[in-house]
């Protein structure tokens, strides 16, 4: 399927590896100019590399936290107009309420959904001004399936499901989408991190607790970081114009609600 976003322009935040890059490949497979964003230099560079092996879109790395103010002005400054935003982090670690103090929660927000509201107010009246406008937040299934010990990215990601839902009522007439993709057991680097934790917690080995995490999912597998990819390029697409203020789970058949 011709996605009709050939030459588009797109910003994926956070996107030297895990989810960011998968979604920053696959629009560049589908011929997507991509500015793709990390802290870490080297790290930066070797994904563009990568996606540029795979891909004939343009690629160019913009080095930056996200979470500074003086580095998002930087961002703005370099990429000032962007058809699609792919709004990212790397979430908060698990943990308890005896270790999550007042910092603890402020930067949850500052990483999970204060930059992320930010960015996409930065561009969505660019996007509204030129009729054409995705946005993609990449949250979690803790925002529909929320669990203790992951109370800080569900607080602050369902902080950013709010706003956005808000939002795209506002700007669906000027055909600009606002959605979001909830991931559940994505095989990426944070998948190994938590295998690494139920390690500590049980006593186990790590391929034991690989298939203990695999085996919660519905599907009895972990799913592929192209597979949850393939969903973002297709919400950034023509054709999903008429989708918005969407959470779109990516969690192989797990979630237990109907709505």
């Amino acid at each position: 399927m011709d996605l009709g976003i050939q030459g588009k322009n797109a910003l994926v935040m956070a996107s030297s590896s895990g989810l960011g890059l998968a979604c920053a490949t696959a629009l560049a497979k589908e011929g997507v100019n991509v500015w793709i964003n990390a802290r870490n230099a080297q790290r930066l560079q070797a994904a563009a590399a990568a996606i540029r092996q795979l891909a004939d879109g343009r690629v160019v790395p913009v080095v930056a936290d996200i979470t500074s103010e003086a580095d998002r002005r930087r961002v703005f400054a370099e990429v000032p107009e962007i058809d699609i935003l792919v709004t990212n982090n790397e979430g908060p670690q698990p943990g308890g309420m005896d270790q999550w103090d007042h910092d603890a929660w402020v930067g949850a927000f500052e990483k999970n959904m204060i930059p992320h509201a930010l960015f996409i107010r930065n561009y969505v009246g660019g996007m509204c001004e030129r009729r054409f406008g995705r946005i993609v937040n990449i949250t979690s299934a803790m925002v529909k399936s929320p669990r203790v010990h992951q109370s800080l990215s569900s607080a602050a990601r369902t902080a950013l499901t709010a706003f956005s839902k808000g939002l795209s009522l506002d700007v669906a007439a000027d055909n600009v989408t606002i959605n979001n993709l909830l991931p559940e057991r994505i095989d990426t680097p944070r998948q190994q991190a938590m295998a690494e934790r139920l390690m500590r917690l049980e006593g186990i080995g790590y391929d034991e607790a690989r298939r203990r995490i695999a085996d919660s999912i519905a599907a009895r597998r972990f799913g592929t970081p192209e597979e949850f990819a393939s969903a973002c390029a297709y919400l950034c697409s023509v054709q999903a114009g008429f989708i918005s203020g969407q959470n779109l789970q990516i969690d192989g058949g797990s979630y237990h609600g109907i709505v």
